[in-house]
């Protein structure tokens, strides 16, 4: 997940416990995607669209912690 900012992740992480959560959450997401036991279907559907939109939060999230900097 957004690899190009691995090191604002690791540094924004213990200083924002909702930052923290979505990274979280869209890593358990992830984890059970990728999983062999992955549900199929809508349900998969829906899980892939939830990882985007915190994809997509994360990021927003990122840009903001680097206008700080």
């Amino acid at each position: 997940m957004l690899h190009e900012y691995t090191n604002l992740i690791n540094e924004l992480k213990p200083k924002d416990a909702r930052f923290a959560a979505l990274c979280a959450k869209h890593d358990e997401l992830n984890k059970r995607i990728d999983s062999k036991d992955a549900p199929s279907g809508s349900e998969l559907d829906a899980m892939k669209k939830e990882k985007l939109r915190l994809k997509d939060e994360i990021y927003a999230a990122i840009l903001k912690y680097k206008e700080t900097l």
